[in-house]
C-alpha cells in the first residue's frame, strides 16, 4: 500500500476543513484552525493531530511503525 501525504483535517470546535501535506520526517502535534484559531492538540493515545483530527493517518501509522 502506497503511503498517502494528504489528510483532510476537520476542526472539532468549528467544523472547518482544510487539507493538509503531512510531514513525513516529523510527528505534528499542534495544528491551528485558519477558521476560529484553535489550537488542535493530539486526542489520548493518538500521536499526531492527523491521527486525531485528520482523514489518514501520520505515514509512520499508515506503515505499521510507531509514530516519533
Amino acid at each position: 500500500m502506497e503511503v498517502q501525504l494528504k489528510s483532510e483535517i476537520t476542526c472539532p470546535k468549528c467544523g472547518h476543513k482544510k487539507v493538509e501535506d503531512m510531514p513525513t520526517n516529523a510527528c505534528q502535534f499542534f495544528y491551528e484552525c485558519e477558521n476560529c484559531k484553535t489550537v488542535l492538540k493530539p486526542k489520548e493515545g493518538d500521536c499526531c493531530v492527523y491521527c486525531s483530527y485528520g482523514t489518514v493517518p501520520c505515514p509512520p501509522i499508515q506503515e505499521n511503525k510507531s509514530c516519533c
